[in-house]
């Protein structure tokens, strides 16, 4: 039985799946979804939920491949698009919590921010904590703050704006946001730290520019390194920086697409606790 290279929820939703092993899969997260809404943040648009319905069906994208379990094992924002990776087991997401949990998977976003950079390259380790009166917020704590570290470096300048290549070394909620408005340079849209007067409902906003495009680890289960990247171009064209892939290309030429191939491509490589929201 072929197995369908997309999720298709019952509401019609397609999720691409770009990468899938024995042990997990991962997606493409849209935008507008969370995965697991806080007390404060109601929705119906929980992705967990969503997928948990849909195998429950069963939809054939699950039962093609006779899977009852699947969940994340890292979380990204709501407005957050790109790679999500989730486990097939518990078993495996133990494992995979425990990569995160130690710093041992790679993570690289593209992020479009108000403004063009000073620095071509630089790193910011302010320390972050929860806001004290306004829930789902983050700020500079340096008192009682958390330890956070993010990398960014400057791919190509425009005249208001600019896209840069984030790598954060730590997974704090919130993180590349409030650590790129702390450099005076918000992610463009971003409703909670742009200060622009962003509209509250979501279906009225202009989407955040902001896309989780690489995840590289060692494979805890069969000891081998594994890199997965997202599509970019419609990203990079949706922000004004469409020929910004050719700048990618080195950035993109040490990460092999590993595992099971798209419909109509060849894969580069032979297949052979609960987490915090992400950035």
């Amino acid at each position: 039985m072929a197995k369908p290279k997309h999720i298709e929820l019952p509401n019609g939703i397609t999720i691409p799946i770009i990468y899938e092993d024995g042990a997990v899969m991962a997606i493409d997260k849209p935008e507008g979804w969370l995965l697991a809404p806080d007390d404060w943040d109601r929705t119906a648009r929980n992705l967990q939920l969503a997928i948990e319905s849909s195998m429950n069906a069963p939809d054939f994208w699950a039962r093609s491949r006779n899977l009852r379990f699947l969940r994340y094992v890292h979380r990204l924002d709501a407005d957050t698009t790109g790679l999500l990776l989730m486990a097939k087991s518990p078993g495996a997401v133990r494992a995979f919590g425990e990569l995160f949990e130690n710093q041992q998977i790679k993570k690289a976003y593209l992020a479009v921010v108000r403004g063009v950079p000073k620095q071509q390259e630089w790193t910011c380790r302010l320390p972050l904590g929860e806001h004290p009166y306004r829930p789902g917020l983050m700020v500079v704590d340096r008192l009682a703050g958390k330890e956070a570290e993010t990398h960014f470096r400057v791919i190509q300048a425009g005249a208001k704006s600019a896209l840069i290549l984030v790598e954060p070394r730590t997974g704090r909620t919130h993180q590349i946001r409030v650590h790129l408005a702390e450099s005076e340079h918000p992610v463009l849209n971003d409703p909670l730290y742009a200060g622009e007067g962003t509209p509250e409902r979501r279906d009225q906003r202009e989407p955040l520019a902001l896309r989780a495009f690489r995840l590289s680890y060692i494979d805890p289960f069969r000891k081998r390194p594994i890199h997965i990247q997202a599509p970019v171009t419609q990203f990079l064209q949706r922000f004004g920086f469409p020929d910004a892939d050719a700048l990618l290309r080195p950035v993109r030429a040490v990460v092999k697409e590993t595992g099971e191939p798209r419909a109509g491509e060849k894969a580069a490589v032979k297949p052979g606790h609960k987490p915090k929201p992400g950035p």
